[in-house]
């Protein structure tokens, strides 16, 4: 049963004049973790937020593929004059040379002698005597020899001797008022003081020479011996 009182007691609590705070309480336990909310909606795009802090460098990327040549760039500036280098070994000695050419002064020389080429054009050591038509051997070795000459009037027949005896011999055989060239050309290996020289046959001396043709005796060393030809 309800007492009449109870209405009076609870008015007179409600109008009480309020207290002085009092002093702070301990600070309680932490509590038990909430749950994880739900996902929230995709916020809108900031157009004038403020610019981040430069981030970490990446790892390397992968080679990426060859790209065309490019062009040919200006020519650099020119380098430091390089060290003077060691001296070169001693060379080797140079070969001796022997050559000669000279051409017949008069035409239809004497038979049965030296032909004497009297014109000479070159005598690279003095080894060719127009005085006697005879070429001296003054180094040892291989040479070549060789005549170009013209033929006229007659025939002719020509031996190349070497050493005292005729190595070579050749003939053009010719008559009337006719005109031919005859040529020859060999290899002698000679010994020093052997003499060559060029003879005409009796009755075959047709070799000729005039203001518009020449007869030619040549000889040239091929190599010396002693030396190593390098090719």
């Amino acid at each position: 049963m309800r007492n009449s009182d109870d209405p009076v007691l609870l008015f007179l609590i409600l109008f009480l004049p309020s207290g002085e705070a009092g002093a702070k309480g301990n600070k309680g336990s932490y509590g038990f973790p909430g749950l994880k909310g739900q996902k929230g909606a995709k916020g809108d795009t900031c157009d004038n937020g403020t610019k981040g802090d430069k981030g970490d460098r990446g790892d390397p990327g992968e080679p990426g593929v060859g790209g065309e040549q490019g062009d040919k760039g200006e020519k650099g500036d020119t380098g430091d004059k390089g060290y003077c280098g060691e001296p070169g070994g001693r060379g080797a000695p140079r070969a001796p040379r022997s050559a000669f050419s000279a051409g017949l002064a008069r035409p239809f020389p004497p038979p049965n002698a030296p032909i004497r080429f009297e014109r000479v054009w070159y005598d690279e050591r003095r080894d060719y005597d127009p005085n006697t038509g005879k070429f001296n051997c003054s180094v040892a070795g291989a040479y070549v020899f060789s005549y170009h000459v013209t033929v006229r009037g007659r025939p002719a027949r020509l031996s190349l001797v070497a050493g005292g005896r005729r190595v070579a011999k050749a003939r053009d055989t010719l008559y009337g008022q006719d005109v031919d060239q005859a040529s020859f050309l060999t290899i002698l290996k000679l010994r020093v003081g052997d003499q060559v020289w060029l003879g005409a046959a009796k009755d075959w001396n047709g070799l000729y020479a005039g203001a518009e043709d020449d007869s030619v005796f040549t000889g040239f060393l091929l190599y010396p011996d002693g030396f190593e030809v390098l090719l």
